[in-house]
């Protein structure tokens, strides 16, 4: 019987549902000024990268190249991308829109330990992030998650056990 193999879509739509679920418990419990949380999220990320690789070539009898394995992850990096940045969208605009004032009022903090800045240059700094917030939220993911991906893509397809040869079917004597 031959070995269903999940999809990428799957893979990628489960990592979404896990990346949303995160995001929603750091607004909850307005966890943003902690810096470590992005290294858990990303962390979880890689984690689901390099366990879809492995188990993609575990479903295909091992019977994959490297760049089978980097595609299959890279397939579902792409779908990620696609949910977190509707995600991203919806949550600015629909779900939290209080949630670009509290991270701008983190911004202006941050701004106001420098002191080099002056209060024009922070006001005018606030002005343009404020108006720009938004397309530079929906890149950065989009490019992070981008990164991520490749990343995670690469370590998955060079952990995944692969049979040296992946046209020959026949057990080793």
């Amino acid at each position: 019987m031959e070995n269903q193999v999940t999809s990428h879509i799957v893979k990628g739509a489960i990592l979404g549902a896990i990346s949303i679920a995160f995001s929603i418990i750091v607004y909850v419990f307005n966890l943003y000024e902690m810096s470590f949380i992005n290294y858990i999220s990303s962390g979880l990320v890689l984690a689901g990268l390099i366990y879809g690789g492995i188990l993609y070539a575990n479903q295909n009898n091992n019977n994959v190249t490297f760049g089978n394995v980097f595609a299959h992850g890279f397939k579902t990096t792409a779908v990620l991308i696609v949910i977190s940045s509707i995600y991203t969208v919806l949550a600015f605009k629909v779900l939290f829109p209080d949630m670009l004032e509290k991270v701008l009022e983190i911004s202006r903090k941050k701004m106001m330990e420098n002191p080099k800045m002056t209060d024009d240059m922070i006001e005018q700094a606030m002005s343009m992030t404020k108006k720009y917030f938004i397309p530079f939220a929906l890149g950065g993911s989009i490019i992070g998650t981008g990164i991520l991906g490749a990343i995670g893509s690469v370590i998955g397809a060079a952990v995944a056990k692969k049979n040296p040869n992946p046209f020959e079917n026949t057990p080793t004597i």
